[in-house]
């Protein structure tokens, strides 16, 4: 039967056009679905194909009997309706309005801003009129889970699932953009996934497994928890009783841990277990959601983000809240939801340490994360999230080189949560490791002696500091580091922390994996202001950085996985040996931790999105020009008031091929042999604009910069005055 394709602008038109009498934008809940629903007329929700769906990686059609369970169908709300809920979400963080802190539940959430009950009724009549199961349309009222097959995917929605094989793994994906009845398109914004690529864990292992020791000659200072006190000031907290108690820290997987005793053993090693009131527990929410066990290559990363949490706020209630994957839904997104709607008390922070960029990630599932986001910090919930450990190149993550350009993580870019981004200890470069660490260790294997200068997270070529220090002025070009022998050898990655601007929120990428086509990131939320941060008109990330290096600079952090099958070793007797790694994973759930007491120690249990008070207090203290006393190079000078340490030296950037936002790439031919020479991902394709460096203030190497855990405990108050007296709250 014969299908007509409609354009989105030809959609809206009808759509307004036929706007039921007496549900105009006054009313909160107006009619999106006025049109008789019709398979013959369909929209194709542009934007939700994998790059790797191509006929080169296509090993056939899926059997139509295989199971597609808990796809994840985000419907989107009428435009004024959307107006109101940002207008609300603002106002929730502005201590100026009558809803400052007035959190929602799930069912309130649902109510006031969810669908029509009518146009959810239309849309799951289809659903189970092409033969979906309904799992549930949860309490929020814009998310839909259904079941199905890969038949009823191709009948119902118009595309194939195909086995592909990818850089030798097997997967499964849609081949082309789904596409659903022009009629139901006004009340639906997509899919949130068709595939199996799942979302990227944010660690990057090390070859190392000490703490403080000698190898070769060369002292490694490896990071531990009673390191972390000192260095980001929690010994104060923790002295004047605040170490989490009453707190909730959830950790999103989509794996159990391999052992609960890990916890216990790493808290017992180094010195937590004194913290008696806390705890840590598994749980799986939501009937629809099956418990994943433990998961090869993914418990790792359970493993260091309910650890690491509870080093942050030891006497917390640490529970990691996991699904498993389906074919198709990454387990993650299944518990996040299910705990949102599930009524009942939430949890004070999330952290979440896994990412997937905006352009691959596709608008649909974009649009899921923010609205899951949303509708968390309307709750009082707090949302940390890995920034990524690729540098700008989120789209390059784990590859050699850039390829894709500029790209930001999707995971990471809403304006609705915390993004936090990695920095390195600077010691090492300045040949001043011994003014910060001692040669011993203590009781509990600390050795750091003070706040310690942070550079840039970056183990790649580009990073001018190594190149510097092996002596290279240039990382690009034939003569420049990026292409000596030794450079490729053991420099050549993207492995970074991550920052940059939105670029691919919504719209569809004409190059696979690249911002270009109707991108468009999110826009710049008003209290992201401060200086340093540019007027590009978009949301940028990181807000705030922590350490999360993986050795290059001789630290990285020390975790216990004793699932020696994947990797880990037995955590017994002292930790010279356990496992080590680095990356954003670790930034994102110590921050969370760090929330946790400060809202101890402010007396509350939920703040919702901690960015205005964040930036407001940057922004008093850096001012227009910056704050010299509070520049992480002073170290152990740095200023004792300061809340933020501004990172003004190093940069992010990797080395990058080809011609998108790469400069100083070529290809040379030398005795019949063709050499890539490696450029550097660059903003600029005339000179070399690092993508991207430190300044003064903020930057998308670090973002605000790191921080004095204590007093932004105790400026937290001013922080609200702050916020208050500059009404810098609203997300919109």
């Amino acid at each position: 039967m014969r299908r007509r394709t409609l354009t989105v602008s030809a959609l809206l038109a009808i759509a307004l056009a036929t706007a039921a009498p007496g549900q105009g934008s006054e009313s909160p809940k107006r009619l999106l679905i006025t049109q008789p629903t019709s398979n013959n007329l369909r929209l194709a929700l542009l934007g939700n194909t994998r790059a790797e769906a191509n006929p080169a990686n296509d090993r056939g059609i899926v059997m139509d009997d295989m199971p597609m369970e808990h796809m994840m169908l985000q419907l989107q709300r009428p435009v004024e309706l959307q107006q109101a809920l940002d207008q609300f979400t603002a106002e929730l963080h502005d201590p100026n309005s009558p809803n400052f802190h007035q959190w929602l539940t799930a069912s309130q959430f649902g109510e006031r801003f969810g669908l029509a009950e009518a146009d959810i009724a239309k849309v799951t009549t289809w659903l189970e009129s092409q033969g979906f199961t309904v799992n549930q349309v949860y309490a929020n009222q814009v998310t839909v889970d259904f079941s199905g097959t890969a038949g009823q995917v191709k009948r119902g929605f118009g595309t194939e699932i195909h086995h592909l094989e990818v850089d030798g793994v097997a997967h499964i994906a849609n081949m082309t953009d789904p596409e659903i009845p022009a009629a139901l398109a006004p009340a639906v914004a997509g899919i949130a996934s068709l595939h199996d690529f799942m979302p990227r864990p944010m660690k990057k292992k090390t070859a190392h497994g000490d703490y403080t020791f000698s190898s070769g000659g060369t002292p490694y200072y490896a990071v531990t928890p009673a390191d972390l006190a000192t260095i980001y000031n929690l010994n104060p907290l923790f002295k004047a009783g605040y170490s989490g108690q009453g707190q909730t820290i959830v950790v999103i997987e989509d794996t159990n841990v391999y052992s609960a005793a890990d916890w216990t053993s790493f808290r017992s090693a180094f010195g937590l277990a004194t913290y008696t009131k806390g705890s840590f527990t598994q749980v799986h929410p939501g009937s629809g959601c099956t418990n994943p066990g433990v998961v090869s290559g993914f418990e790792e990363e359970a493993e260091l983000d309910a650890e690491w949490a509870s080093a942050a706020a030891p006497s917390a209630t640490i529970q990691l809240t996991s699904c498993s994957d389906t074919a198709v839904t990454f387990g993650g997104l299944i518990a996040l939801q299910n705990l949102l709607n599930a009524g009942g008390t939430l949890p004070s922070v999330i952290s979440i340490s896994y990412g997937e960029c905006e352009a691959a990630n596709g608008a649909s599932a974009n649009a899921t994360y923010s609205a899951a986001y949303q509708q968390a910090v309307t709750a009082g919930v707090s949302v940390f999230v890995s920034s990524g450990d690729e540098g700008a190149a989120s789209c390059d993550a784990d590859q050699p080189y850039a390829t894709h350009g500029v790209g930001v993580s999707g995971f990471s870019s809403t304006p609705y949560n915390v993004a936090v981004g990695g920095t390195d200890f600077a010691d090492t470069y300045l040949g001043a490791s011994s003014s910060y660490w001692n040669s011993y260790n203590t009781s509990t294997y600390g050795s750091a002696k003070s706040y310690v200068p942070e550079i840039p997270w970056n183990d790649s070529c580009a990073s001018s500091l190594i190149a510097t220090v092996i002596g290279y002025s240039e990382s690009y070009g034939s003569a420049g580091f990026c292409n000596t022998s030794f450079g490729k050898e053991y420099f050549l990655t993207t492995a970074a922390g991550s920052g940059g601007p939105s670029g691919c929120a919504t719209g569809s990428p004409s190059i696979s994996g690249v911002v270009s086509g109707t991108c468009k990131g999110y826009a710049k939320p008003s209290w992201q202001s401060v200086v340093g941060n540019p007027s590009d008109g978009v949301r940028d990330i990181p807000d705030v950085s922590l350490f999360a290096a993986n050795g290059v600079w001789s630290h990285y952090y020390v975790f216990c996985d004793s699932d020696v099958a994947d990797g880990g070793t037995p955590c017994t007797g002292a930790p010279s040996s356990w496992a080590g790694a680095g990356g954003t994973s670790f930034a994102s759930p110590i921050m969370a931790g760090i929330q946790a007491l400060v809202n101890q120690k402010n007396g509350v249990t939920h703040v919702g999105n901690p960015n205005p008070v964040y930036y407001a207090l940057a922004s008093a203290e850096y001012g227009t020009t910056g704050s010299p006393s509070c520049n992480s190079t002073n170290g152990n000078t740095v200023g004792t008031t300061c809340t933020f340490y501004d990172v003004t030296l190093g940069d992010m950037d990797v080395p990058c091929d080809g011609t998108t936002a790469c400069y100083g790439s070529s290809t040379r031919t030398l005795f019949g042999r063709t050499t890539i020479d490696y450029g550097v991902l660059s903003t600029s394709s005339s000179t070399v604009v690092k993508a991207y460096g430190t300044s003064t203030g903020w930057d998308f190497s670090t973002g605000i910069g790191t921080l004095n855990a204590a007093n932004l405990a105790a400026n937290w108050s001013a922080g609200v005055a702050a916020v208050k007296a500059g009404s810098v709250s609203s997300t919109k």
